[in-house]
């Protein structure tokens, strides 16, 4: 880096993204930070960078919150058929025997095979703000169409389509938070996301409550097809205005200004030593590759589908309601409380953990908790016991929520292999979706013992391999602490672009990137 004084110049620097003006931009950078002795110079100051990071956190906090909006629609197209089950739909398309759980199965098969090719063409073309509302559109409009179905092989049909487009969302959503928040930051927004999914057993289900109660015979449809109509046409409404609010990735999002750009892109590089975008060499199936060949991903692919198969109750949430004795608009309205204490426990869970860094207990807490749950339906008929149970149950989900961002801290670079672990331990949970569709049979029921059982044994599965991955995280730390491990230098070339982006000297990137140590 050059020593040579700095020109006067009061104006902001150039953008990095702006080729144009990258040579002066670094030029500039690493002249400011060698002449006050702070990386922070070039923001006006430690102060003046704090204000300006509040700043860009409020902006994007406030427009990523459509995607709370979208969850919820995301997860209400794809679980309404379980409301609908509730009002002629199984009589309507004359299903029978495994017929109905074969349709909530089939979405999972569509969505299981793109989620990871999603990813990786949403990493290469870093437009998320188009691509995940197109993807939406078109979603929002299949699902209106399972609304005019006559028959099996029809719903079948749209089932598997609406999955296969629903796909690209979450694990979409869950990497376009990676590239803009920090460790400290991600779990909470994580968790925020994931209320959507919450919310939508809550809302979903006082939504269908009141669609399934007052539009039966309505233009001469049944109720249970215009619950398909009204919520396929919101998708696609939420899906236009989301197009002008999403934001794109840190180097490419065109409403921030230049300053609030190179600050969002300094942020991800502090956070681990490395510039946080995939370098000229890796090619967009490099992420593929290096994610396939880590064995953490499949470990914690194979964790996280114990415990979607421990959280198939989800769909089944009406019909566990109604083993409570009470009429079907009831049932429904009785679906929402549980979900209301959920998304309170995991708003609070997560804040928790990003606050102390600490990630297994946060999990096997929740778990354990839903477990007792579980031990209370399995044991009891009782009215009161079972319907606290069903809170406990669905409390579950603040420690799948923090298992979430745990994946994003475990693979943080580069990107690709991020994006890519992100789609592939979620696509292959999907698997735990698929048996799960097959857990609560009505002849199980109305006390599911059998049903409760299983949940009961992946919860422990799940426990017991979090457990593990702690353990093995800490080997890695106490193998950084001694200078044993040295896989940061296979990232030299991103290292060294985090030093111009941050201002510092590739000596002291390179320190930084040697501090990095994983949570745990």
């Amino acid at each position: 880096m050059s020593a040579t004084e700095p020109k006067k110049n009061d104006s902001v620097p150039p953008s990095p993204t702006d080729p144009k003006g990258q040579e002066s931009f670094n030029d500039t950078v690493s002249d400011q930070g060698l002449k006050k002795g702070d990386r922070d110079a070039e923001f006006g100051g430690t102060e003046a960078r704090k204000r300006l990071e509040r700043k860009l956190l409020l902006k994007l906090d406030l427009r990523f919150l459509i995607m709370v909006f979208i969850y919820i629609l995301n997860y209400i197209d794809r679980n309404n058929a379980g409301a609908a089950r509730l009002r002629g739909f199984e009589a309507d398309l004359h299903l029978h025997g495994n017929q109905f759980a074969t349709l909530l199965s089939i979405l999972y098969v569509g969505y299981i095979i793109m989620q990871v090719p999603s990813n990786m063409i949403l990493n290469h073309i870093g437009k998320p703000s188009l691509y995940l509302p197109a993807c939406m559109i078109i979603w929002g409009v299949i699902s209106c169409l399972t609304g005019i179905t006559t028959n099996f092989t029809g719903a079948l049909l749209t089932r598997f389509f609406l999955g296969f487009v629903e796909a690209a969302f979450f694990p979409g959503a869950l990497f376009l938070l990676s590239k803009w928040y920090t460790r400290k930051e991600l779990g909470l927004r994580t968790a925020v996301l994931y209320c959507g999914n919450l919310s939508s057993n809550a809302f979903g289900n006082l939504l269908a409550a009141g669609i399934l109660g007052g539009m039966q015979g309505k233009l001469g449809h049944a109720a249970w097809r215009w619950l398909f109509y009204i919520e396929g046409a919101l998708t696609v409404a939420v899906a236009i205005a989301a197009i002008f609010i999403l934001p794109d990735f840190p180097e490419t999002t065109t409403w921030l200004s230049p300053m609030e750009r190179r600050l969002a892109q300094v942020r991800m590089a502090e956070e681990v030593g490395e510039s946080d975008h995939d370098t000229k060499e890796e090619s967009i199936f490099t992420g593929l590759i290096l994610a396939v060949k880590d064995w953490r991903v499949w470990f914690m692919a194979l964790a996280l589908t114990a415990q979607v198969v421990g959280l198939s109750f989800n769909a089944y949430f009406p019909t566990l309601t109604a083993t409570l004795g009470y009429k079907t608009t009831v049932s429904l309205l009785l679906c929402a409380p549980p979900w209301g204490f959920a998304c309170m426990v995991a708003f609070a869970n997560a804040r928790h953990a990003d606050h102390t860094g600490e990630r297994f207990f946060h999990i096997a807490g929740s778990l354990f908790a839903g477990m007792i749950g579980m031990i209370i339906s399995l044991a009891t008929m009782n009215t009161a016991a079972r319907y606290i149970a069903l809170f406990l149950q669905a409390q579950s989900y603040a420690g799948f929520i923090v298992f979430y961002s745990w994946i994003s801290n475990t693979f943080p670079r580069p990107p690709a292999k991020r994006a890519v672990a992100l789609a592939l331990i979620n696509a292959f949970s999907q698997l735990g979706n698929i048996a799960g569709s097959y857990v609560w049979p009505k002849p199980w029921g109305p006390s599911y013992r059998k049903s409760y059982g299983i949940t009961i044994s992946c919860f422990g599965c799940a426990i017991v391999m979090c457990f593990i991955l702690r353990q093995h995280l800490i080997h890695l730390n106490k193998r950084l602490d001694e200078g044993q491990e040295e896989e940061f230098m296979k990232r030299r070339a991103a290292i060294l672009e985090a030093a111009q982006l941050e201002g510092i000297s590739d000596e002291e990137a390179i320190r930084r990137a040697k501090g990095f140590r994983y949570v745990y």
